[in-house]
């Protein structure tokens, strides 16, 4: 079994980059490595399975084919929310109204939960809570979004529809209406990662990097892995969390690759008091997101493009950050932004907007964790504990929402 082609997962300079917090110990893989469990990706999915994993008492190797924290992670906005892409009264029609509100509240669970790991583990990475603004945009109007509180609020979810007026009045934006919610949460993606990372290091995880995994076959009681430069890992389990790029067994039709922009900006003008505390994005496809830094700054993000390979021509970067500028001053007046990092990269999109946990077809002792959409640090919580209560021999409750059947059904 081949797995995905080594195409760039990000283009230009992320906001995190340089940090001297992100620095993560690992070792070049030696030519044979065995363990009871191999996680295959070391950015913030794979560092969350890996410490499921060691709280259940498994023996855990990591690897990637970079060094840590180089992949996708790295081009994280960070916005922690537990609303999916795909509003609930939407996700309703497709896969029915327990299913879809399981969904939504076991999301929101998760965004909980990481911010009880951040504590638990003494964390250094500007973990916040947040409110949330959703604005009506070009695909959700006014309507839409008043249905949509209503649903929230009968899952047992919070959540106040404002109409137009109230929107321009408490938050000076010209939109038709708005949901207010809580439960959101910034943070600082790769400090996260690597704090993860480096105490999973200091309890006995191995972390090793260069190691290209393109084969993964069956033995008798295990997995064995090959590397394009022919070394071998072998194992009882392994588990794949490699962000958009899924191993080609998964069939391509539950997922699709697009390109998404973001930027980094220093605030002038008038920055709205209210946005140190809420995230914002739009009811629009592509839609707009943004949020703010501790220092004031401003981070956003958008403008995708359903051609996943896009983010890859860096000469996109600049016009492309200019668009998002523009659409962040144009939705809040009296602000203005001065650039200071642009970057791109690639994410999956799945069409309920939910991630695929799952084995393998015809492996069962291959996991994949792909975190689709916009809701990829959150659903890399509850994928830890799935296939940690998998591997112990139980089920999780809510297992059924993210398989591959769940998505090709």
């Amino acid at each position: 079994m081949t797995l995905t082609s080594r195409r760039r997962l990000r283009r230009g300079e992320s906001v995190w980059a340089g940090d001297t917090g992100t620095t993560v110990f690992s070792a070049p893989l030696p030519t044979t490595v065995m363990a009871d469990v191999i996680v295959v990706g070391a950015g913030i999915s794979g560092a969350l399975v890996t410490r499921a994993l060691r709280a259940s008492g498994r023996d855990v190797v990591m690897v990637d084919r970079k060094r840590p924290i180089m992949g996708s992670t790295m081009a994280s906005t960070a916005l922690l929310q537990y609303e999916l892409d795909l509003p609930l009264h939407r996700l309703a029609e497709r896969i029915g109204w327990s299913r879809a509100a399981r969904a939504w509240r076991r999301s929101a669970r998760a965004v909980q939960e990481l911010g009880d790991i951040v504590r638990i583990d003494r964390l250094r990475c500007q973990f916040a809570a947040r409110d949330s603004l959703y604005v009506a945009g070009t695909q959700y109007g006014h309507r839409a979004l008043a249905h949509e509180a209503v649903a929230r609020e009968r899952a047992g979810l919070r959540a106040t529809f404002l109409n137009g007026s109230a929107v321009r009045a408490v938050y000076g934006v010209n939109r038709t209406g708005a949901i207010v919610g809580h439960g959101a949460a910034v943070a600082h993606p790769a400090r996260l990662t690597a704090g993860l990372l480096r105490r999973a290091v200091s309890d006995g995880v191995r972390l090793y990097h260069d190691a290209n995994v393109i084969d993964v076959d069956p033995v008798r009681g295990g997995v064995l892995l090959s590397t394009d430069d022919g070394r071998v890992l072998i194992a009882n389990h392994v588990v794949f969390c490699c962000g958009y790029q899924v191993p080609r067994l998964v069939p391509p039709r539950s997922h699709r690759i697009r390109s998404t922009w973001a930027l980094a900006a220093e605030a002038r003008g008038v920055l709205p008091s209210w946005l140190r505390h809420t995230v914002v994005w739009e009811a629009s496809d592509p839609y707009l997101y943004l949020r703010t830094l501790p220092d004031g700054s401003v981070v956003a993000g958008g403008r995708d493009e359903r051609d996943g390979s896009a983010h890859a021509d860096v000469q996109a970067l600049f016009p492309k950050a200019r668009l998002l500028r523009d659409d962040v001053e144009a939705l809040l007046p009296g602000l203005a932004l001065r650039v200071t990092h642009r970057w791109a990269g690639a994410f999956g999109e799945s069409p309920s907007s939910l991630p695929l946990i799952d084995r393998l077809p015809g492996h069962s002792r291959a996991w994949v964790v792909a975190g689709f959409g916009g809701n990829g640090i959150t659903f890399s919580v509850v994928a830890s504990q799935i296939v940690a209560a998998a591997l112990r021999g139980e089920r999780d409750p809510d297992a059924s929402l993210f398989t591959l059947d769940a998505h090709l059904g």
